[in-house]
């Protein structure tokens, strides 16, 4: 399956758990779709804020607030690392320009 492939199951499994309940790795369903949605490729940000309201039914700001707590929970590094370290040097980089 192509990455295209691989971004659409994606997208329809964070949809799917959006809704609530905790998932295998022990983040909650919300959890393991917020790091759904960031782990695919977006074209700017536009496309992705329409997503965050229309699949996961949250304001951007609170997508945000979210993803960035769970950058430091162990279980998210745990479900997802490469996207969680990724976003981590992300966010050291900026932090660092202050």
């Amino acid at each position: 399956m192509g990455a295209e492939g691989r971004a659409g199951a994606d997208d329809r499994a964070a949809a799917g758990q959006a809704a609530g309940g905790e998932g295998a790795s022990g983040l909650s369903a919300r959890d393991e779709a917020v790091l759904a949605v960031e782990r695919r490729s977006w074209p700017g940000p536009g496309p992705k804020e329409r997503a965050i309201r229309e699949r996961l039914g949250m304001s951007p700001t609170r997508y945000y607030q979210l993803l960035n707590a769970l950058l430091d929970d162990p279980r998210a590094l745990a479900h997802d690392p490469v996207t969680v370290n990724r976003l981590r040097r992300v966010r050291e980089a900026r932090r660092a320009r202050r």
